[in-house]
């Protein structure tokens, strides 16, 4: 029988922990969203969109991460030590799942970093 090692038990704790907010840090993100569509709407200074899409980068960046530890955790401790259980776990259907939202999350991220952070005007030191 496979015994995993005490640091890959250790990481599947922490992977562990870390999906369990996964939740709650999506709602984060959403809530992070709709305040910045909704500055944007009302067409608030720059300081504050700039702001509010760092508050959202951070929210969505925190939710990808435990999203990707949600896949990991899933997959077990055993999957710290061995790549090719791993690799044949993330053909499982609900591991997929995982590592679909996961990646959606990474896409939704790198996307708002490209597009949506306003830049904040330089103002003279003088």
């Amino acid at each position: 029988m496979y015994k995993p090692s005490q640091e890959a038990s250790d990481r599947h704790a922490a992977d562990v922990a870390a999906a369990a907010e996964r939740g709650k840090l999506l709602d984060e993100a959403r809530a992070a969203d709709v305040a910045l569509r909704e500055a944007e709407a009302r067409r608030a200074p720059v300081t504050e969109l700039h702001r509010l899409a760092k508050e959202l980068d951070a929210a969505l960046t925190a939710a990808m991460r435990a999203a990707y530890a949600a896949q990991r955790a899933q997959i077990g401790p055993r999957g710290y030590d061995d790549r090719i259980f791993a690799r044949k776990a993330k053909a499982k259907p609900e591991i997929r799942a995982l590592t679909a939202e996961a990646e959606r999350l990474l896409t939704l991220r790198e996307n708002h970093r490209m597009n949506r952070i306003p830049e904040v005007p330089r103002e003279p030191a003088v």
